[in-house]
């Protein structure tokens, strides 16, 4: 039998063992029970969570990869940013938690965790549709989004969705188009990236969209793009479009599904119909979606410059009698700048260039509009730059022109008007940068073959030649050897002509002057000089 004291310890000794265990599992389960948890949430930017024996969350802040704070709300441990942010941005986020006294003094008065996340980014699944005609287009997205944008006359408008959706509807449209579309996963985020949708219908041919769209007006430095409803590998192989005329620029893939063309340098000439040809084969479809056809080439139009702008170099290079004055700065000498002034043209003040301006002149000057004073400097210049003399502002002549610009070219021989009065006596006058050169007696047309009212500019300008027709009663004329000869509409001329007397109608609808007259006026009436006939 044992002794009672030695009892006595064994039950000291279990007490101790119990109370050791006892404290034992309370410090287990305080340290089990005072974590703390800081991780992604599905709604707001994190989560944290404090245990029971945790302690109390002092402080949330959040920060920028640049280091800028970022607001936050917390509310039911969840972290939620006052602010937009963008999506893909890298996130950093510091919790801080007060421990309990007992707590703190053991294992310290606080505890910081620190999260560094990245915001999601609401993609598209796919963004080459396949939409039968007449349906809805819908985009899907691979994760579920808050707020969607896209584009409504040219701007994209954001909409806020009631919760979270993985799909949109955009609505009926053209059976063929492209949209940007944008979207965040979060409501607290800004919009991603915009990213371009195009839907087709299913054709057998692979279908094609262009931008702009086969046969819209163009500038020359527009750039050219071509989405395909399949990988451009598979519609081009490794061949390229063609483009006609040759243009200087370069092609590049953007995508699996889209060529971009640039345009380089002075880009497509202005007045030019720009085509490219395809390979193979490819369905487009009119603006209206409909009337789906298979082609290989598909056109633009870049049109000539504007009326305005075209006086505007003309006066430039000192082909007008008048001279233009930009109101602000000059435009730039460079192909860009020209090619863009040429179909957008800068405001500025055209004043006239010399004193003395005859009032037949004066009233045929039309600023912006086409005008006779125009058609001849064309012409001048036409003939100046050994063009095919037409008075149209074609290609070439805008090639030339904005050659010459760019090169500050400038044309020094003045300009010249000539202005005859058919009421008797009949008389030319010779008007030269601000003054008037000659008056001389002159004969018109008899009233059997009158001389046409009206301005002219002259076509053809030869030293001699010969001049035959038919006179009033049937009979032929050929005179040989006719002098100082400037035709201006149709077969009158001004010309030398061996007469009696001058001042009255005489002639078969020509303007006929003595000999030392009308060899003082030819080197002023080069192709393009203006005649004005009036009474």
């Amino acid at each position: 039998m044992g002794s009672p004291r030695r009892g006595r310890r064994r039950a000291l000794w279990g007490f101790c063992a119990l109370v050791a265990l006892t404290l034992l599992g309370f410090a287990v389960a305080v340290l089990v029970w005072s974590g703390v948890t800081l991780g992604g949430d599905a709604t707001a930017l994190a989560r944290v969570e404090v245990q029971p024996f945790g302690g109390a969350l002092q402080s949330a802040r959040a920060f920028g990869p640049d280091g800028r704070r970022i607001p936050l709300l917390v509310r039911g441990g969840r972290l939620t940013p006052r602010a937009m942010l963008t999506p893909g941005e890298r996130v950093s986020v510091v919790v801080v938690v007060r421990r309990p006294g007992w707590l703190g003094w053991l294992l310290g008065s606080e505890r910081r965790e620190r999260l560094t996340l990245r915001l999601p980014v609401a993609q598209l699944s796919a963004r080459w549709l396949t939409v039968p005609f007449g349906s809805a287009v819908r985009v899907v997205f691979e994760r579920p989004v808050s707020a969607v944008a896209y584009a409504v006359d040219g701007s994209l408008v954001r909409r806020v969705l009631h919760g979270t959706r993985r799909s949109i509807l955009l609505g009926r449209r053209a059976a063929t188009g492209s949209l940007e579309v944008s979207a965040a996963a979060r409501s607290w985020e800004r919009l991603g990236a915009p990213v371009t949708v195009s839907w087709f219908p299913a054709t057998r041919a692979p279908m094609l969209i262009s931008s702009p769209a086969p046969g819209a007006r163009i500038t020359p430095v527009t750039p050219i793009r071509l989405t395909f409803s399949k990988p451009v590998a598979d519609v081009l192989g490794s061949a390229l479009p063609k483009l006609s005329p040759s243009t200087p620029g370069h092609w590049r893939q953007t995508d699996s599904h889209t060529l971009l063309f640039v345009p380089a340098g002075r880009g497509v000439p202005l007045a030019t119909k720009l085509g490219i040809t395809l390979p193979d084969a490819v369905a487009i479809s009119a603006r209206s979606g409909h009337n789906l056809h298979t082609t290989r080439r598909i056109d633009w139009t870049v049109p000539p410059g504007s009326t305005l702008r075209l006086q505007q170099l003309l006066a430039q290079a000192g082909y007008l009698p008048v001279d233009w004055t930009p109101s602000a700065d000059p435009v730039a000498r460079t192909p860009q700048t020209e090619e863009q002034a040429a179909i957008d043209p800068p405001s500025g003040r055209f004043n006239w260039r010399y004193p003395n301006i005859p009032p037949e002149l004066l009233a045929l000057w039309r600023v912006g509009q086409p005008n006779q004073i125009t058609r001849g400097a064309v012409m001048t210049f036409q003939h100046d730059h050994r063009l095919a003399v037409d008075a149209v502002a074609g290609a070439q002549v805008w090639a030339a022109l904005l050659a010459d610009a760019i090169a500050g070219k400038r044309r020094d021989s003045g300009y010249s008007y000539v202005y005859v009065h058919r009421q008797t006596p009949q008389s030319l006058n010779l008007w030269h940068n601000g003054r008037t050169i000659l008056s001389s007696p002159g004969n018109t047309g008899v009233p059997a073959a009158p001389t046409q009212l009206g301005t002219f500019p002259v076509f053809e300008h030869i030293p001699v030649g010969t001049m035959s027709g038919r006179n009033p009663d049937g009979s032929h004329y050929h005179d040989p050897g006719i002098r100082y000869i400037s035709y201006f509409n149709s077969g009158d001329a001004i010309h030398a002509f061996n007469r009696a007397s001058f001042g009255t109608p005489q002639s078969l609808g020509c303007v006929e002057l003595p000999l030392a007259a009308a060899a003082k006026v030819w080197p002023y009436t080069p192709i393009g000089t203006l005649v004005t006939i009036e009474n």
